[in-house]
């Protein structure tokens, strides 16, 4: 599949999944709202809480990737993108990413603590 097709096919995606490594060192994989925001297929910009285990995860060890798939009648197709999850906590970025309907899960709008985005760093196409 050529990169167009490949950004396409993620943009149609409702849901991804990311991965984090945990201390023992094992992949752990969370279902999550495909990105709010992307730059081509090395930028995507994720909304979770900062609480989150996820969270925790990548501020010990950055080492993520990113699954995308689509289940046809007869096939699955899937695409892994894999690099570093950076945290982002800046007001900036927050604003960017804020939709509307945010206030269901961060009660506090768009400056609630316990709202931060995550944005992929030197992804690659696996």
């Amino acid at each position: 599949m050529d990169l167009k097709k490949i950004e396409k096919f993620i943009d149609k995606q409702k849901v991804s999944f990311i991965c984090s490594i945990d201390d023992e060192p094992h992949p752990n994989v969370k279902a999550i709202l495909n990105p709010r925001k992307r730059h081509g297929l090395k930028e995507f910009y994720f909304s979770t809480n900062t609480s989150s285990m996820r969270v925790n995860r990548y501020k010990s060890n950055t080492n993520a990737s990113i699954y995308f798939y689509h289940k046809g009648l007869i096939k699955y197709v899937g695409i892994m993108i894999k690099g570093k999850m950076e945290i982002l906590t800046d007001q900036e970025t927050k604003n960017m990413i804020w939709k509307k309907g945010d206030t269901m899960f961060y009660k506090k709008g768009v400056t609630d603590p316990d709202y931060c985005d995550l944005k992929t760093e030197n992804f690659d196409i696996k």
